[in-house]
């Protein structure tokens, strides 16, 4: 008997590993989407004088670990709804404007350049990439878990139908 047979999911897509995929997913995303803007618009991605790279980075860092906490009650689901990507984009995008106001503090910068760092984040074009590439990421996911979709297999791992 197989897990499929019991009533469990058979050779479906483990979903940590899906959880996994979607996560890094979204971070290659929003690393790529505000590289390709910032060279496009001739600007930096954070352009506070002295805040160094650190609180940026982490920021990235932060944001994707909060992604993948509120993805995985979304993708533990069977068939999961579209409806679970707006939470996850949102808190996605909005740990990381937390998370890089409290890092900029952190790393020694004051106040006033630590909330125009959020400021040109949400005025400017990095937020909407980070939404975006969580809702890609997240959407992505999604479906892949909607779609019950099997790993690929080589066709001599394949049961033999005629038996």
């Amino acid at each position: 008997m197989t897990r499929a047979d019991a009533g469990g999911e058979g050779d479906l897509v483990n979903p940590l590993l899906l959880l996994g995929f979607a996560a890094v997913g979204y971070g290659a995303l929003a690393i790529c989407v505000t590289g390709v803007a910032a060279l496009i618009t001739d600007t930096d991605v954070i352009a506070v004088p002295g805040l160094g790279p650190a609180p940026g980075a982490l920021a990235v860092l932060v944001s994707v670990l909060v992604f993948a906490a509120t993805l995985w009650p979304v993708v533990r689901l069977r068939r999961p709804a579209y409806t679970g990507v707006v939470p996850v984009a949102l808190a996605a995008a909005l740990s990381h404007l937390a998370a890089l106001w409290l890092l900029a503090l952190v790393f020694g910068t004051d106040l006033g350049a630590a909330t125009a760092a959020v400021a040109g984040a949400v005025t400017g074009w990095t937020s909407f990439a980070f939404l975006a590439a969580a809702a890609v990421a997240a959407w992505s996911a999604t479906a892949f878990r909607r779609t019950a979709s099997r790993p690929p297999k080589w066709p001599w791992e394949r049961e033999q139908e005629d038996e």
